[in-house]
């Protein structure tokens, strides 16, 4: 009796550790999967761009508010589909918009299911998410009369659901990630180093590995069905990818990975990398908008030549938009640390109260305000 009873006692002790981290990842699911809607607030008449109003349908029965800026002219020609990136809209996409259709291209961009003007979802967004509200998106741009052929350009998660999109659809011409995740395992670790929760690699690369199975369960997706790296290989068509070295939200190494393994297939991958970009913001850098530009008229078969597109983009002063007062993200709510932790361990409706008193775009004390920001475009 004595040795069933010191068995049973060693068999808690070694499941309790997983007990906790099966916890954390309930938790964590609960409080990551849920973005906070950030309704637009400039339309393309903002920039002086005459616009069209559109409703994107999406395969299991959505309907995505969008916007149709045609090029400059309106002729029949090449066209840009634009998928935005955690808890953004529509119109942080704005500035890539103004330099695309200037140098030729059509543009249709949409808020993603859970962003922007949506609705709240009940289950947690994934990546697989954006790769389908990002290939609704693009057909939705290619079904329309005055686009010849179409492009996926999305940044960060966006970027994520572009490269699923052409994977899943290999009419799609060309794709442009900027900032894009490499897998969900390493993006879940990168978002304990946002939230600045105090693991050491020894726990936190495990604990990734488990909480991204758990948060991706309610979807019912697998880690390989919504990885960028194993969708890129198999993508056909060109593909650029683009990424800052000063990005501390998605960091650079996660585009040497995508590109390494990528090539081990042979396929091409084109790759840009600006010295001091941030996560966002990258249109800011004349290099950027020549290059997008240019790839995408060769990607496309113009309506302008690669050299031509490249020169009208980068005449562009795309800017950043003025941050208006919108409510604040997960990252901006989150107090990092051990504080952090408290959080998740705390029951929900405790933690849902934490933020609930804060008046909507106020600011925040913390360093994570930045990263939030950022992260939103």
């Amino acid at each position: 009796m004595t040795i069933l009873r010191r068995a049973g006692i060693l068999a808690a002790i070694a499941a309790a550790p997983l007990a906790l981290a099966y916890r954390f990842a309930i938790l964590y699911r609960g409080r990551a999967g849920h973005p906070t809607p950030r309704p637009p607030q400039l339309t393309p008449a903002a920039l002086g761009m005459p616009f069209e109003e559109v409703k994107v349908p999406t395969t299991d029965g959505l309907t995505l508010p969008g916007w149709f800026v045609p090029a400059d002219g309106g002729r029949v020609g090449p066209g840009v589909a634009l998928v935005h990136g955690w808890e953004s809209a529509r119109d942080r996409l704005l500035p890539m918009i103004q330099f695309l259709r200037a140098a030729g291209f059509h543009c249709l961009a949409v808020d993603v299911r859970g962003h922007g003007a949506n609705l709240v979802e009940i289950l947690p967004i994934t990546a697989g998410e954006f790769g389908a509200d990002a290939l609704a998106a693009w057909r939705a741009l290619d079904a329309r009369p005055d686009v010849s052929s179409g492009a996926v350009l999305g940044h960060s998660m966006g970027a994520i659901g572009a490269i699923l999109a052409a994977a899943a659809e290999p009419r799609i011409a060309a794709v442009v990630a900027t900032s894009s995740p490499a897998d969900p395992w390493r993006l879940t670790r990168q978002t304990f180093r946002l939230a600045r929760l105090p693991f050491p690699d020894a726990v936190a690369y495990p604990l990734a590995w488990l909480t991204t199975r758990v948060y991706l369960r309610p979807r019912g997706h697998r880690v390989a069905d919504i990885s960028a790296t194993a969708a890129l290989r198999r993508i056909g068509a060109p593909v650029l990818l683009v990424h800052g070295t000063a990005d501390t939200v998605v960091p650079v190494a996660h585009l040497d990975r995508l590109a390494r393994l990528t090539g081990l297939t042979g396929h091409p991958i084109e790759q840009l990398v600006i010295d001091g970009g941030q996560h966002s913001w990258l249109y800011e850098f004349p290099v950027y908008r020549r290059t997008v530009a240019s790839f995408l008229a060769r990607a496309l078969g113009g309506p302008l030549a690669p050299d031509e597109a490249g020169a009208r983009a980068e005449a562009v002063d795309a800017r950043r938009l003025p941050d208006t007062v919108r409510p604040p993200t997960q990252i901006e709510q989150e107090p990092g640390g051990f504080r952090s932790l408290a959080r998740l361990a705390a029951p929900p409706g405790r933690n849902r109260r934490d933020g609930a008193h804060r008046p909507a775009g106020a600011p925040v004390d913390d360093p994570a305000a930045d990263l939030g920001r950022e992260l939103a475009g």
